[in-house]
């Protein structure tokens, strides 16, 4: 895989996100660092970076582009998609596909739904899929580490141990998510290693570089970085759907309207969107609204669409 550096005359995107980085540095009112994980609280929420990667691998980059940050719900596209290329449909069985109004670590709808998360990027919706891959791998989080470590080319890829530990240590919600499913028989393994694989999982840390490379199999309609096929093109177009209605949690109405394409939020700050066919795009700035989605990411994307013109719409 050939990364191109960014550079003031590298072709095609690089001006565009020079414009981009330019505006968003003028830009008042960044939000605030995500406080109720004490290992993400202490990012500073003007720090900004962005990444295009083209579906050769070549990459352009403005801002902090190369610096690791931790991908949180970011990792729970890749999990779906290693789920649901091993079992197929089945999943759906399991865990919906519909949008949830409500917030992501809710637990109002798994009661009155038996135990069947609304979607799987809502909390309950990823343990889930979580659970499933962990049953066909013996080690969902490794799985996942070993996948984006080959499409990323990166393989100093890493899981943050401090992150995860503080995850486990404040992770007294998604317990009850996990042991409420497990009520219902939504969950097979037992939940203190449901939850060690999950916090892992979330804890990886990489760039805006490595996750818009890692992103760019679903730009490829399912084909990964060495030409082998992870998911039929059937299988991408429904990740891709379900990032475009589902990825940045009860937001996701007003992130279809203002960037038009697929995209998973993190609350480490972090954003992947897709350009199905063309692109695919990771931005991170700390600095979350009240939703958990990065304020300067969500503007850097809908500029970017804007100032492109390309949208799925």
């Amino acid at each position: 895989m050939t990364i191109m550096a960014a550079s003031p005359s590298s072709p095609s995107f690089q001006p565009v996100l020079e414009r981009i980085a330019e505006e968003i540095e003028h830009t008042p009112g960044r939000g605030r660092a995500a406080d109720y994980i004490p290992a993400l609280a202490a990012r500073d929420p003007r720090r900004f970076g962005m990444a295009v990667a083209e579906l050769d691998g070549t990459v352009y980059g403005v801002g902090d582009w190369r610096e690791p940050f931790s991908a949180q719900s970011i990792t729970k596209v890749f999990t779906l998609a290693l789920d649901l290329a091993r079992e197929g449909d089945q999943l759906w069985e399991h865990v919906g596909r519909e949008p949830s109004g409500n917030p992501f670590n809710s637990l109002v709808q798994l009661e009155y739904e038996n135990g069947i998360p609304r979607n799987p990027f809502i909390n309950a919706g990823a343990l889930v899929v979580t659970d499933r891959l962990h049953t066909r791998t013996g080690d969902a989080a490794g799985e996942l580490l070993d996948f984006l470590r080959a499409e990323s080319g990166n393989p100093d890829l890493a899981f943050d141990e401090g992150v995860a530990a503080s995850e486990s240590a404040h992770g007294d919600r998604n317990a009850a998510l996990a042991h409420f499913m497990a009520s219902y028989g939504n969950v097979d393994n037992p939940v203190p290693v449901l939850l060690e694989q999950y916090f892992r999982q979330c804890s990886i840390a990489a760039s805006c570089a490595d996750l818009a490379l890692a992103t760019t199999f679903l730009a490829r309609h399912g084909v990964r970085a060495d030409g082998s096929r992870l998911l039929s093109r059937s299988q991408a177009k429904q990740v891709n759907a379900v990032m475009l209605t589902c990825g940045t949690y009860d937001a996701a109405g007003d992130f279809a309207y203002r960037v038009g394409l697929p995209g998973k939020s993190g609350v480490g700050g972090g954003i992947i969107a897709v350009v199905p066919g063309r692109c695919t795009l990771c931005v991170w700035s700390p600095g979350l609204d009240e939703r958990g989605n990065s304020v300067a990411g969500v503007a850097a994307l809908d500029r970017f669409t804007t100032l492109t013109g390309l949208s799925i719409f």
